[in-house]
């Protein structure tokens, strides 16, 4: 199980982006808050992404809020990866590893 150390952001609010933010939550469990421009036509695919990323990189505990201003999934990805790593203050080679062979 990957730990979290830090409150950490990835992302920014402009259009077509989505800004995580992620922290710790000891003995709590997963908490996530959606705000979405679009969240009637694809809160379930947003949030079906955050639990994927959460189950592969095996986080058990964590507060997440998300401001999505209409990314897409590829990008919700990519942004979650980010805020994880940033949150469990590891590093990661982007260029060399595959963010899914755990």
């Amino acid at each position: 199980m990957l730990e979290l150390k830090k409150p950490a952001v990835a992302g920014t609010l402009e259009s077509s982006d989505i800004q995580i933010s992620m922290a710790p939550n000891p003995g709590k469990g997963i908490e996530i808050e959606l705000d979405s421009v679009v969240k009637m036509q694809f809160g379930d695919s947003i949030l079906a992404t955050v639990r994927r990323l959460l189950e592969e990189f095996e986080i058990a505990e964590a507060r997440i809020s998300l401001n999505d201003k209409g990314a897409i999934d590829a990008v919700i990805a990519a942004r979650m990866q980010t805020v994880i790593c940033r949150a469990a203050e590891i590093g990661y080679n982007w260029a060399k590893e595959d963010p899914h062979a755990r």
